[in-house]
């Protein structure tokens, strides 16, 4: 796998920290000598970046006295690539934020969802009733269309030569929620049960019963990386934002919640079952 832009992006970001601490400078002492105002910088060590120049980059290199060819080429590299362009950028007038960019090189997802089935375990019919229902501002057929055929190309990453692992833990609640009606209810039921049959798929239900819980207040994704180069990252969506969460405390607390909430569902097993019946139940409807 050659590795999501977004991913080196961020890491190209980090890398810059270091070295201009590494060279003792100051944030200001960099953009006082390379004449750039505060912003030019903050913007490229905070990661809000689309496409790094490879030329600023290179006076930075200058700058903290990075003479190392190796280092130097590995650097300029990896901002050469943090150029390139992945397929998500098709949908850069849908997707609010770079959770595709992220998802592409994730090695494992750990997600749990109290209000719907996760994103990347929606069928198209089922994204299509959550669209219409008000994830959009946009009300035309177009625009829903659209969003769906993002969100069915984003689930192509759990099909492919090296896919990541999905742990998903989905509220009992948001599997009794009759989205889309009853044929559209159990045909999503049907695709959970047959995507939890993949090697790299675990689904639990956290049932009704758990009564209170951690992870009440919202669902989360957090994505896993491979390496120390990548630390792990907590992704939250609201209807007109999102949010990535980066301190490793943050994604510590996290972790923590998924586990609670891993104790308190049913078994993998159990909770395929548990889906069964749901199908069983609306086809008696």
């Amino acid at each position: 796998m050659a590795g999501s832009p977004t991913v080196k992006r961020r890491r190209l970001s980090a890398e810059l920290i270091r070295l201009r601490e590494q060279a003792g400078l100051t944030h200001d002492e960099v953009c006082k000598h390379l004449e750039w105002s505060r912003g030019r910088l903050t913007h490229m060590e905070q990661n809000k970046w689309t496409r790094p120049d490879v030329g600023n980059i290179r006076l930075l290199l200058d700058l903290y006295g990075v003479t190392d060819p190796k280092v130097r080429e590995a650097v300029l590299n990896l901002a050469r690539q943090s150029r390139e362009k992945g397929w998500w950028q098709s949908y850069k007038d849908i997707f609010q934020g770079s959770l595709p960019g992220f998802e592409a090189d994730a090695t494992q997802l750990r997600t749990y969802e109290i209000a719907f089935v996760p994103g990347l375990l929606q069928t198209m019919t089922y994204a299509t009733a959550i669209f219409r229902a008000g994830q959009v501002l946009e009300e035309d057929q177009a625009a829903v269309t659209r969003r769906v055929e993002g969100r069915m190309a984003r689930q192509g990453i759990l099909r492919r030569e090296d896919p990541p692992e999905l742990w998903a833990v989905i509220d009992e609640a948001a599997l009794l929620r009759l989205v889309g009606g009853v044929d559209v209810m159990a045909e999503q039921l049907k695709h959970i049960i047959e995507m939890a049959k993949l090697p790299n798929i675990t689904i639990q239900v956290l049932p009704n019963s758990a009564g209170a819980h951690v992870a009440m207040a919202c669902g989360f994704v957090i994505l896993d990386f491979a390496g120390d180069l990548d630390p792990s990252i907590v992704y939250m969506e609201t209807p007109t934002d999102s949010l990535f969460l980066e301190r490793p405390e943050e994604v510590q607390a996290y972790t923590l919640i998924h586990n609670r909430v891993l104790a308190a569902a049913l078994t993998a097993e159990e909770s395929v079952t548990y889906i069964a019946s749901l199908i069983a139940r609306l086809q008696r409807e």
